[in-house]
């Protein structure tokens, strides 16, 4: 499918749902460009998206199915799937089998796996990575809204006078939407608040910034709504005409005063009540809130809580104004749309709601329809662990790293009678454990559908041909299905006749009961489907196409039609801080990663601003623990242990630390962050506390820090300390710690690199016995192909500018600066990366700075380009900027 001709697609990553063009290269590359008509983000694509290219490659793809580690065919893989569940249901009943889904698969993988289990095995036990990041807002809006519907539109970032940012880092985790607010407020003055215990990099455009402690949004809001309801600023008509419940709602929030509001907060009264005023005194106003709201044991309240703002006053439905939740994964909307949760049924119908089981049983014509709700995701595994379920499928997700209580959650699959695991990616910590492995279908290798966070429909299409015997996972699921019996209700020729079958599906018997109809596509043609262009539901059946916004007018999805107020109450993180754990653990994402790093970090570009998992702390906790920058340390929780990088920044809190989600035992010794994460749950919406863990932080003990770079893997042995592997542009680079010094380094380093040594090549060393410092370079024709650098204190050296000279061919008069790690005084060094989108150095920021004059982030981009793409690194040039400035005479 090489060629000229460009596909349009979607991109794979969060919630935004950006519109890709992609065109596949001879070298199994592919250049990806940003869709100019696609209304999500209008050519705009932040780092991660422009890299899209770079991350096909076909190394550790999984391209045959294996059983037990050995290739087979696809019908012994599939039989052996289909016979194992035909048994174990036989035996134990259809709630002894369980699928575990993701925000990464299609619509229509979705639909027919939930048809699979709920209509025709008869079990809900189907749940989805989705909960982990999205169940909160979902059980929120159904509390309120009677339906979970997200009432806006991206339009409404320009539209908006106050956008309100809760638990939501925009500039890093959905950076498209943050270059729209970017121009929204240069162009109108938009003001915006971020609502966030660290100072992330979308407070570079904030114009009032509350770090509030972690947990106290219901606080803060039933704060606001006391304030709303004190001053007059509510809407009585549309309280009276279009809700329920106020009166309890406002009775609970008037027992906080500002004082107490401000305490549990732990601000000054003064911020409290900036923010009150503004949101009081701003017609239109947005509210953007995310994981950060969500990921709690009280995220359900945190969302409601929001939403009885914006109903008090009117605010919502209307140009501008209303609470929008922005997803995580590019099809967390798709997901929950077909019944992708474990309590949920397709087309937006309730699984206890006993005519709704009705109209989706009698529509599939299938011999059964679960009737309760199966395991939500966390406890889903704690039945896996105690034996409920002994055959369970998981597919295009890593549970073993991404679940609380992660190490629980590896022994407990490990413990399963039987494990089938469909992916993309050969070796991952949960492949490891997979009786059956099934490869997947890649992006740009698959067809369907996916929904972004606006209720926008949009096709991801194929434009590379699947590579060895990678199947779509629809596919899977149906031959699945076929062995067990369901041939016909699951006989589809391709993801056309499944969006037409669910499209049909959203219309049957709503009558403008339910929000979901896109009834208009039912009987859509393989051509039609084909040549989709992205839209944003309701599309009812005979209506043309329209952009939409809910509930300006009311029009409720409840039995009566009406939003429901709902009371909250702020309850104390269900975990306490102690003396043994006396700090609190926020984790989340970074700028140029994703997930479990299986796309991300096969492209240098992308882990070269950050390229080793981290953890932030405040200055003052820093130096009460003990903990110089560069060095390493040990986190501590109940649930286990990390080994992470320090990173000291005044952005965190006093007493709070934040670690990235990321990283897995294939690319460092000790991170996965989820081990230390309790299993404490929402108890309305399942989903886990990620935002406050308390934990202990201490130096780790390092006798020896290293860095490494070579042009095949580096052999990591057991023993090592620390290690935290990354790809360079000519091969490997890797951070690497000891707890005692090797008895003899050129041993050690010998070893290291033994997979690419050759007996013929040059050596070049250097020891220091008083510092500690030990140096070697390995030359091959003169190229370089592999060094190691190393000091009892964290390794000092130009890690880009290093990492640069693999493959390089290395001048007798140059090998000293090898060996020192530094280039001469004459050779441009980049410094480390700062803008991933077109690698721009922190040393090139600087030199702009003095010799250009540069002091803006516009005139940083203006010359050096930094900063002038998704804008994910603008917070950082500002800092650089002012570490530059120098105060002028007074």
């Amino acid at each position: 499918m090489v060629g000229n001709r460009w596909t349009a697609t979607t991109c794979p990553y969060c919630g935004v749902g950006c519109g890709v063009l992609a065109r596949a290269n001879a070298d199994g590359t592919a250049d990806v460009k940003g869709d100019p008509d696609h209304p999500a983000n209008f050519g705009r694509l932040c780092s991660k998206g422009s890299a899209l290219g770079e991350t096909m490659s076909l190394h550790d793809r999984l391209l045959s199915p294996l059983i037990a580690g050995e290739p087979v065919s696809w019908e012994s893989a599939l039989d052996k799937v289909a016979g194992t569940f035909r048994e174990t249901i036989a035996t134990y009943g259809p709630d002894s089998v369980a699928l575990y889904v993701s925000g990464q698969i299609l619509t229509e993988d979705y639909y027919v796996a939930n048809k699979l289990m709920k209509g025709y095995i008869g079990t809900a036990n189907i749940d989805t990575n989705s909960r982990l990041c999205m169940a909160s807002s979902v059980a929120g809006h159904k509390r309120a809204f009677g339906s979970d519907t997200v009432p806006g539109a991206y339009q409404d970032l320009e539209l908006a006078d106050l956008v309100v940012l809760v638990g939501s880092n925009l500039a890093w985790c959905h950076p498209v939407l943050y270059q729209r607010l970017v121009a929204a407020r240069k162009e109108r003055g938009t003001k915006i608040v971020v609502i966030d215990p660290r100072r992330t990099a979308t407070c570079e455009i904030a114009d009032l910034h509350l770090a509030i402690a972690p947990g106290s949004d219901v606080a803060l809001f039933n704060g606001l709504l006391s304030h709303l309801t004190a001053t007059g600023r509510i809407s009585p008509r549309y309280i009276d005409r279009h809700t329920t419940g106020f009166g309890a709602a406002i009775k609970s929030c008037n027992a906080l005063s500002l004082d107490r509001v401000a305490e549990i907060c732990g601000l000054d009264k003064s911020v409290i009540s900036a923010f009150l005023e503004l949101f009081a005194a701003t017609e239109r106003t947005l509210t953007i809130y995310s994981q950060g709201v969500n990921q709690s044991t009280s995220g359900t309240d945190k969302v409601n809580a929001i939403i009885n703002c914006h109903l008090a006053t009117g605010r919502i439905g209307k140009p501008g104004m209303g609470p929008f939740s922005v997803t995580g994964q590019p099809n967390a909307m798709g997901g929950r749309e077909v019944g992708g949760l474990a309590n949920m049924l397709a087309a937006h119908t309730e699984l206890a709601n006993p005519d709704h089981r009705r109209i989706v049983q009698t529509f599939w014509n299938s011999p059964r329809i679960a009737d309760a709700p199966g395991h939500k995701a966390v406890d889903l595994f704690d039945a896996v662990a105690d034996g409920r379920i002994k055959a369970l499928w998981i597919m295009a997700t890593n549970p073993v790293d991404s679940l609380p209580e992660a190490d629980r959650v590896r022994d407990a699959i490990a413990s399963c009678p039987f494990v089938a695991v469909s992916d993309v990616t050969r070796h991952t910590d949960t492949t490891a454990l997979a009786n059956v492995l099934l490869p997947a279908a890649a992006w740009g290798e698959k067809d369907g559908t996916v929904t972004n966070s606006e209720r926008r429909i949009s096709r991801q299409r194929a434009f590379v041909g699947l590579p060895g015997q990678a199947r779509p996972d629809w596919w899977q699921i149906c031959e699945v299905a076929r062995r067990l019996g369901y041939a016909d209700a699951f006989g589809y020729a391709g993801p056309h006749e499944i969006f037409a079958e669910y499209a049909a599906l959203t219309g049957t018997e709503n009558s403008a009961t339910r929000d979901l109809d896109i009834s208009a596509f039912e009987d859509i043609s393989e051509e039609a489907y084909d040549s989709l262009q992205p839209f944003q539901w309701p599309q009812p059946k005979n209506t043309s196409r329209t952009e939409s916004r809910f509930f300006a007018e009311g029009g409720f999805f409840t039995a009566d039609r009406r939003a429901r107020f709902v009371e909250t109450r702020y309850q104390s993180p269900a975990s306490r801080i102690s003396p043994k754990y006396p700090f609190v653990m926020n984790t989340g994402r970074i700028r140029d990663q994703w997930h479990t790093m299986t796309r991300t970090a096969k492209t240098p570009r992308l882990m070269s601003h950050i390229a080793e998992p981290f953890l932030e702390i405040h200055p003052d906790d820093a130096a009460a623990a003990g903990l110089g920058s560069a060095s390493l340390c040990e986190v501590r929780s109940p649930h286990g242990r990390a080994v992470l990088r320090v990173t000291i920044t005044p952005a965190q809190r006093r007493g709070n630390v934040f670690a990235p989600i990321h990283w897995t035992a294939q690319y460092a010794s000790e991170a996965r962050i989820d081990v230390l994460i309790a299993s404490r749950t929402d108890l309305v919406s399942g989903q886990p506390e990620s935002k406050f863990t308390p934990v202990a932080v201490r130096p780790y003990d390092a006798a020896w820090y290293g860095f490494a770079i070579s042009s095949e893997p580096a052999a990591l042995r057991d023993g090592l300390a620390y290690f935290a592997k990354a790809p360079a542009k000519a091969g490997h680079r890797v951070e690497l710690a000891g707890s005692a010094s090797p008895l003899d380094w050129d041993a050690f380093a010998n070893e290291l690199f033994a997979p690419g040594n050759n007996e013929n090549d040059e050596v070049l060393t250097y020891r220091d016995a008083r510092t500690g410092h030990y140096r070697y370079a390995r030359l091959r024709d003169g190229r370089l192909e592999s060094a190691l650098f190393v000091s009892r204190q964290p390794v000092v050296v130009s890690r880009t500018w290093a990492a640069g000279q693999l493959g390089q061919r290395i001048n007798p008069g140059d090998r000293l600066r090898l060996l020192a790690g530094r280039p001469g005084g004459n050779v441009p060094d980049k410094g480390p990366i700062v803008c991933a989108c077109f690698e721009v150095g922190a040393n090139e920021i600087a030199t702009a700075i003095a010799r250009q004059g540069c002091v803006s982030v516009e005139a940083i981009g203006a010359c050096v380009k930094a900063g002038t793409n998704c804008g994910s690194c603008r917070s950082e040039i500002a800092r650089i900027i002012d570490a530059h400035s120098v105060p002028k005479a007074g």
